[in-house]
């Protein structure tokens, strides 16, 4: 590898990673084998076609162009992270309303504060960080708060018994599935600099902008996606306990969770 020229057999060595990760979940039966090849092929495919599709983005320099791809994004989160969710009611809406809350929300407030002009060369990998993020704490906080109404089933139907509305009665599950959604990125953003050297500061410093601005330009993004997780972490449960519940405060059938 010379500079930033990275030849097709060096991405191919790096394939002896993968099989590592393989030979991990098949020696733990984690059953996680298949997963992993589907995602190193579609990370090939998607990450060779989004080059040439972000250059014409780029090229084109226009706005309806950049909310269209935006859209694509919300979208394939929504079926990614509804993969996660699969028992959770109605959890195909409750995703896509999450994701697409938290990228207007987070985008526009950051291109009202005038943090990023309003161009596709920021909108794009800003727009695609943001949902990226929240996708994955959505995913993790909705599996999580079926996994709680599984285990404590026999709780919650104590609570409704006694008079508790399904909210009251689901409240504590609520709170553990939106912590354990926004953990992970707290934590990422608690070791930045220390253990995990962001991309975008990274290659700032590697485009020759100054340690101070690059830095700065991280933090925006960090503060920006922690604002992103916790809307769409937020809205996610809050709207996901509800389909475990009928009208009437009842505690429906329950389908078996799915890892």
């Amino acid at each position: 590898m010379t500079g930033s020229h990275v030849t097709l057999g060096e991405v191919a060595a790096t394939l002896v990673l993968v099989a590592l990760a393989v030979a991990v979940s098949f020696w733990r039966r984690a059953d996680l084998e298949r997963d992993i090849g589907v995602a190193v092929v579609r990370s090939f495919i998607q990450l060779t076609a989004i080059g040439y599709v972000i250059k014409a983005i780029f090229d084109s320099d226009s706005i309806w162009v950049v909310i269209l791809l935006l859209a694509v994004m919300v979208g394939v989160g929504t079926f990614t992270a509804r993969g996660r969710a699969k028992a959770v009611p109605g959890a195909l809406g409750t995703i896509a309303i999450a994701l697409t809350v938290a990228a207007a929300a987070t985008l526009g407030l950051v291109l009202a504060l005038g943090v990023f002009p309003a161009t596709p060369r920021y909108m794009v990998p800003v727009g695609g960080m943001v949902i990226g993020n929240a996708m994955t704490a959505t995913a993790v906080a909705l599996n999580r708060l079926a996994d709680e109404v599984h285990g404590q089933a026999g709780l919650i139907e104590a609570s409704l018994a006694l008079g508790a509305t399904a909210r009251q009665a689901s409240a504590g599950l609520v709170t553990k599935s939106l912590r354990s959604g926004m953990i992970p990125l707290i934590d990422q953003t608690k070791t930045t600099g220390i253990v995990t050297f962001p991309g975008v500061m990274v290659g700032s410093l590697l485009a020759g902008a100054a340690p101070l601005q690059a830095a700065r330009l991280q933090l925006v993004l960090l503060w920006a996606l922690l604002g992103a997780v916790a809307l769409a972490g937020l809205i996610a449960v809050s709207l996901g306990y509800r389909g475990f519940f009928t009208p009437a405060h009842q505690l429906r059938d329950l389908e078996p969770p799915v890892g």
